[in-house]
């Protein structure tokens, strides 16, 4: 398993300036609570399972199976 940037530079540039904007919270949420922080609680737990390959909420990060 290994996580890495999304491959759309675009995208990538877009989050990072929403987490700057946001103080490190997902631009993608409403709510600035502390489940929300970069990396956030749902991607954590999204990672612990085994079975799990794709996107965070925001599209920043992937994991990878392999």
């Amino acid at each position: 398993m290994h996580i890495t940037l999304n491959e759309d530079s675009e995208v990538v540039a877009a989050v990072k300036e929403g987490l700057i904007r946001t103080g490190g919270y997902c631009p993608c949420r409403m709510k600035r609570t502390p489940e929300y922080k970069c990396m956030c609680e749902e991607f954590r737990n999204q990672i612990k399972d085994p079975e799990f390959e794709g996107y965070c909420h925001c599209m920043l990060y992937y994991k990878h199976k392999d």
